[in-house]
């Protein structure tokens, strides 16, 4: 732990910061939403909250709400857990009281209606829909019909996988014939538990582009990891091992975080690189997977991955249960006090930004889709822009999740424009960026083994030292395209560092192994941006 001491601990878990989330807003308030070039609006955000409507957290909507403006955020989908008390309770209230929030804060926050849906035969997955008359009833036939912990369909057997697919293609007929306008899924923690397979997502990405999007790259619960007095577990409570359905390929370091990150994205050459070697989109974003913040109480013990069952502990002299009404009761703090907590509060450590052209949730729909995102842990920057153009053109170039077309022999240039930190995080420290990287691969075509996760055509193509430590850097790599390929950026503060899974000659200084229970997330930072593609003609 790089902080030391009492104050150490309270700096390292960002308690330090915690008095501001239900008070003013923090310094940093200004960067949830930037328009820094090129016109685009940049709008930072998170898909992945709980509420009091999920049996596993706390806060009413109105609260959650409170706490994203706190925390800089302009964005944030509401996703409480699909389960029968839910089912059977919960959506008409919820989608109020999200009515309600949008009513009262729709200058400052846009609020999505979403679901953490159990995806059959797989793990939690972000359906995020739009705002539209059709919201309501479409979340609650959604959840009956198909949500795996109603219907019964959890276990990762074809036949299960199979009503995947159906849900699947349910949400896209369900667009395509207005019932409503616009609907986005991401599997969230995707390599927690090792059930997400490389060809079920596949499979998923396929029977629904354009709604299946791409994966939750670096996951939630980043303040588990904290040493003790914190709770002294796996960054993004990555601490488990294979399971009976888990994908028999994935090797035991997938089951843990790499610099906070998914495996799937950490690994250059990995899962993630394996689609984009494909040529198909497959984006990558961040969320806190909000339910209790640093220091919350917990209304009674439940299983952190949701495998028990739902709470059945009265809450109140009349004898009501989550199980009988499908929330927990307000005020907040009518539970018991505990030290141990697993999620910072929404913008406090996560953070995803997407690039509007406007101010709108149609807008944030359409820049996730076109994979116009970076992601960001611990505010290490303040705002990312990269592109690719011919090179010394003065044109702005292609965004992040966009497509140049170049012929072969052509010199194109990639162009990162990163703005500096310039005041304290939520844990009260100014992040300093140390080092980027540019990472570069083929694109090969479709999978003929849709179970592969690996490529060997990608690799770190550049990196540059940053000495800077105020104001806009401005880095330019120019290579010659000689086929079709990609290109996507990281950049770390540089204090944890190892040789990739694939080794030194694909990765020398990517994001090392997190130990479980001895992973401050505030002492190895990083930030990831979405590809851009160029292919020839």
């Amino acid at each position: 732990m790089g902080n030391t001491g009492r104050r150490g601990v309270l700096i390292g878990t960002g308690l330090a910061g915690v008095g501001a989330v239900l008070g003013a807003a923090p310094a940093s308030a200004e960067n949830g939403r930037r328009e820094p070039r090129d016109g685009y609006l940049w709008l930072a955000g998170d898909h992945h909250i709980h509420t009091q409507y999920s049996n596993d957290a706390m806060y009413p909507v109105a609260t959650q709400v409170q706490r994203a403006i706190a925390g800089s955020l302009s964005w944030l989908t509401i996703t409480d857990h699909g389960n029968v008390p839910f089912a059977t309770h919960s959506v008409p209230p919820l989608v109020a009281d999200i009515a309600a929030a949008r009513r009262g804060h729709g200058e400052d926050i846009l609020v999505f209606t979403g679901l953490e849906w159990n995806i059959p035969a797989g793990e939690h997955t972000t359906l995020m829909l739009a705002p539209g008359r059709g919201e309501a009833a479409l979340l609650q036939e959604f959840v009956n019909r198909y949500d795996a912990r109603v219907n019964g369909t959890r276990d990762g057997t074809p036949a299960n996988e199979a009503i995947a697919l159906q849900a699947l293609r349910f949400l896209k007929d369900a667009v395509a014939a207005g019932r409503v306008d616009d609907a986005l899924v991401l599997p969230n923690h995707p390599s927690r538990l090792g059930i997400n397979s490389p060809r079920e997502t596949r499979d998923w990405r396929d029977t629904a582009p354009g709604i299946v999007i791409g994966m939750e790259g670096a996951p939630g619960h980043q303040a588990a990891g904290l040493p003790a007095p914190g709770m002294a577990r796996g960054r993004g409570l990555y601490d488990s091992a294979p399971g009976t359905f888990s994908f028999p390929g994935y090797p035991l370091e997938s089951y843990r975080t790499w610099g906070g990150f998914d495996w799937a994205t950490a690994t250059v050459g990995g899962l993630w690189d394996s689609f984009l070697a494909e040529g198909k989109p497959w984006w990558i974003t961040t969320t806190s997977d909000g339910h209790q913040g640093c220091g919350d109480w917990v209304k009674n013990p439940v299983d952190p991955l949701n495998q028990t069952s739902y709470d059945t502990i009265p809450y109140d002299d009349a004898g009501h249960t989550f199980a009988t009404t499908g929330r927990f009761p307000d005020p907040v703090h009518a539970g018991r006090p505990v030290t141990e907590y697993s999620s910072f509060p929404p913008g406090a450590y996560n953070k995803t930004w997407v690039g509007a052209t406007g101010y709108g949730h149609r807008e944030v729909m359409r820049a996730m889709r076109a994979g116009r995102m970076w992601v960001c842990l611990g505010d290490l920057v303040a705002g990312l822009d990269v592109r690719l153009r011919p090179a010394r053109s003065h044109r702005p170039g292609v965004p992040m999740g966009g497509t140049m077309t170049a012929r072969p022999g052509d010199v194109v240039e990639a162009v990162i424009k990163i703005d500096l930190a310039d005041r304290a995080n939520f844990a009260g420290l100014v992040p300093k960026l140390a080092r980027v990287d540019l990472i570069v691969g083929k694109v090969t075509g479709p999978a003929a083994d849709r179970a592969v996760f690996h490529t060997p055509h990608t690799k770190v193509e550049k990196s540059w030292e940053i000495r800077e430590r105020t104001g806009t850097v401005e880095l330019v790599h120019r290579f010659t395209v000689d086929g079709p390929c990609y290109l996507r950026v990281r950049g770390t503060d540089g204090k944890r560092v190892a040789p990739g899974y694939h080794g030194s000659a694909v990765d020398p200084a990517g994001p090392a192994l997190d130990v479980v229970g001895q992973a401050d997330p505030w002492e190895d930072l990083w930030f990831y941006s979405n590809p851009i593609f160029a292919t020839t003609g």
